[in-house]
């Protein structure tokens, strides 16, 4: 009981960042919009772990955490160090006015799904001494919390009919993108960068790779559709 404690201590840190976090932004800045989705999302694996509804509540919370800490860490890195290139196209879009809240969310999600949630499982296996298909369970329940999540936020960030000037390509755009894709995409990818642990040079390129091609994406998805 006590271990379980400790691990739901760490995931209740995370969460007090995200509020630290949400606190400071102002709420048109598109990092808070993402950070504001992404910690609904905690909140609800918090509930999800608290409820025993996870088969292996150690896991889900390791695997939650070090999810969460990979995007905490790009927020810390953008007032110094060079964020990764996934989460670049947000962090210089989000004060554009010509970009909706919806992209910024799908943006947000793109980065942290397309790229972090892979190193993150392949960080949860080296923590628990574990292989990857061992948090398959877990990996496909926080995917199917995170699509759930994606409707809803799609239901509510989508303009109105006052702007439907904007929703058209809006749509389009945002058609274009599937989270469903880019959790498979994301399961392949871990792993894959777990099969190469022992190839560094190759494990890294691979990363690389993943990054500007998921940060590629990103800047799609944050086309500006009005000034």
């Amino acid at each position: 009981m006590a271990q379980c404690e400790q691990f739901t201590t760490a995931v209740d840190a995370v969460i007090s960042r995200m509020r630290a976090l949400d606190a400071t932004l102002p709420e048109r800045d598109g990092v808070a919009v993402f950070n504001r989705v992404y910690l609904t999302v905690t909140e609800e694996v918090d509930r999800h772990i608290d409820g025993a509804r996870f088969p292996d509540a150690r896991a889900a919370i390791t695997l939650d955490v070090r999810f969460a800490e990979r995007y905490l860490a790009a927020v810390a890195a953008e007032d110094g160090r060079r964020p990764p290139a996934c989460w670049r196209p947000l962090f210089q879009m989000r004060r554009h006015p010509g970009v909706r809240p919806l992209q910024f969310a799908l943006a947000g999600i793109n980065a942290h799904i397309g790229h972090d949630l892979a190193l993150a499982v392949v960080d949860a296996c080296r923590s628990l001494g574990c292989e990857p298909g061992e948090l398959e369970d877990e990996f496909d329940r926080v995917g199917d919390l995170l699509v759930s999540l994606e409707e809803r936020v799609r239901e509510d960030l989508m303009p109105g009919p006052d702007l439907l000037q904007i929703a058209d390509p809006l749509t389009h755009l945002l058609g274009s993108w599937s989270l469903e894709r880019a959790r498979d995409a994301t399961w392949a990818a871990a792993r894959a960068l777990w099969a190469l642990r022992r190839l560094p040079d190759v494990a890294e390129e691979f990363t690389e790779r993943l990054d500007a091609a998921v940060g590629f994406a990103g800047r799609m998805l944050l086309t500006p559709l009005a000034d």
